[in-house]
């Protein structure tokens, strides 16, 4: 199992994640974040008074799947998260040693 981690602009969150159900990927967390850094789009930085720095409004997606979906999974947040423009975000992937579903106790893509 994979599990793929995608910062992306909010704007683009709801196009990406109907792309994801299309696809049929059901299970994902989506999360409001600030992101500081090099990638973020310099006209979307506004100042933060919780934070005293700069910062982006960013969109975090989350997302653990089959091995053999991940690059699917991978190109349809690329493709669907693309505007041209800096700061359209990054996307990791990491290896899932377990996944349990606590409701039910199934180990493995089964919890999935």
């Amino acid at each position: 199992m994979k599990e793929v981690k995608a910062y992306i602009r909010c704007q683009k969150a709801e196009e990406v994640v109907q792309a994801l159900e299309q696809a049929g990927i059901k299970g994902m967390t989506l999360i409001d974040v600030m992101g500081i850094g090099r990638l973020a789009d310099p006209s979307a930085r506004k100042y933060s008074i919780r934070c005293v720095e700069k910062f982006s409004n960013v969109a975090k997606l989350e997302i653990v799947c089959p091995d053999e979906r991940v690059h699917e999974v991978v190109e349809i947040i690329r493709q669907a998260a693309y505007t041209g423009r800096p700061g359209d975000g990054l996307i990791y992937v990491s290896s899932v040693e377990m996944a349990i579903q606590i409701r039910t106790g199934a180990i493995g893509e089964k919890a999935l």
